[in-house]
């Protein structure tokens, strides 16, 4: 009985953390290039049980050893095996903002993805699809959150005033002059990338993604990417995932209300 209790009290954790990612998923359904995250739940390792003993051996000298037997596999409950971003194509939206960038991938069936190349305070190099960018007190193109956008060759990239063009290929002109080319990387394995938040990616140990080729992207100016959120879906799952929640908490208040007999009434005696 003890055992049913972890095995729903599992199912409620893994629900909850279930919820909790759906509602992030739900909040940033406006996020420009928010990218939904999805989790797979999956049973704990089984565990074979065996009933320890003695068996005494018919000899003159009688003496036991050890002996055991098979009794089982039995299941300890569910978790959440992992959480992984969902790299499918947003739509675009137009913007008419000439500092508004969108990525089109040309392979929206590959395993790839392609992002844009930003720079932190540290210089450490990020990954973003949120194209929402913006010209800085001093000229750079940066992110809404203050990172700089980053050229083909890591260098940011400096404007005069936002009366700038950039083509399919992400090269930059500005007054009839090329003021550099974005760099667009590309992640062979999407799935390798960690999450920072904030629409954030980087690689472990921060390791460097290689410039994708100009035949898997395209850019967008005057246009962002939308979250690729499925409104409808994701509160259908929030509510599956609730009753869910709901079934297993109702059999951890049975597994209680018959701990509560087995306390307080099965082993009274009666004066």
């Amino acid at each position: 009985m003890l055992r049913g209790f972890y095995t729903a009290a599992a199912g409620m954790v893994a629900q909850q953390r279930k919820t909790d990612l759906l509602t992030n998923n739900m909040a940033n359904s406006n996020t420009p290039g928010f990218k939904a995250d999805q989790s797979s739940l999956r049973a704990f390792p089984e565990l074979l049980l065996q009933r320890m003993g003695k068996q005494t051996v018919p000899v003159e000298n009688a003496f036991s050893i050890p002996s055991s037997s098979m009794v089982g596999a039995v299941n300890t409950g569910v978790y959440m095996q992992e959480v992984l971003p969902k790299f499918l194509q947003g739509d675009l939206q137009e913007t008419q903002n000439k500092t508004d960038l969108a990525l089109q991938d040309l392979n929206p069936n590959s395993t790839s993805a392609v992002f844009f190349s930003v720079q932190d305070k540290d210089g450490n190099v990020k990954y973003t699809r949120n194209g929402n960018f913006t010209l800085d007190g001093e000229g750079y193109l940066t992110t809404a959150n203050g990172l700089y956008v980053l050229d083909r060759g890591g260098n940011r990239i400096r404007l005069n005033s936002v009366d700038f063009t950039v083509d399919s290929s992400g090269q930059i002109s500005e007054q009839g002059r090329q003021a550099g080319t974005l760099g667009i990387a590309i992640a062979a394995n999407s799935n390798s990338l960690i999450k920072e938040g904030n629409g954030l990616y980087r690689m472990d140990n921060n390791s460097a993604l290689p410039q994708a080729p100009g035949a898997s992207f395209q850019v967008k100016q005057g246009c962002l990417e939308r979250s690729n959120v499925d409104v409808s879906q994701t509160m259908t799952d929030m509510l599956s995932a609730y009753r869910s929640f709901e079934a297993n908490q109702k059999v951890l208040q049975a597994y209680d209300h018959s701990m509560d007999k087995a306390v307080n009434e099965v082993g009274r005696v009666n004066g």
